[in-house]
């Protein structure tokens, strides 16, 4: 599911993430899996993934930054068959 993490946006679902990945090939990987409810909104301050609640309550949950290297790879999904490849 694509979220917009700019603090303004809310989940239009329920959502369990244990990662947030971007555009440009970073992703914020949290220390535990995190539940964000329907109406929650994420955002980041200094780094820091910050949840604000629909209930007003503000949550920091710890994680850190990884680099994603995948232009142009897929990886394999189990029960998802590979593509061809094309041979010369």
């Amino acid at each position: 599911m694509r979220l917009i993490a700019d603090g303004t946006t809310a989940a239009s679902r329920a959502v369990l993430m244990n990662e947030l990945e971007t555009d440009d090939g970073y992703a914020f990987e949290l220390e535990r899996p995190l539940f964000l409810a329907v109406g929650d909104r994420i955002g980041f301050e200094d780094g820091n993934l910050v949840v604000a609640r629909a209930s007003g309550e503000r949550l920091r949950p710890g994680g850190s930054w990884a680099t994603r290297c995948r232009l142009g790879y897929r990886p394999h999904r189990p029960g998802v068959s590979a593509p061809a490849s094309a041979s010369s």
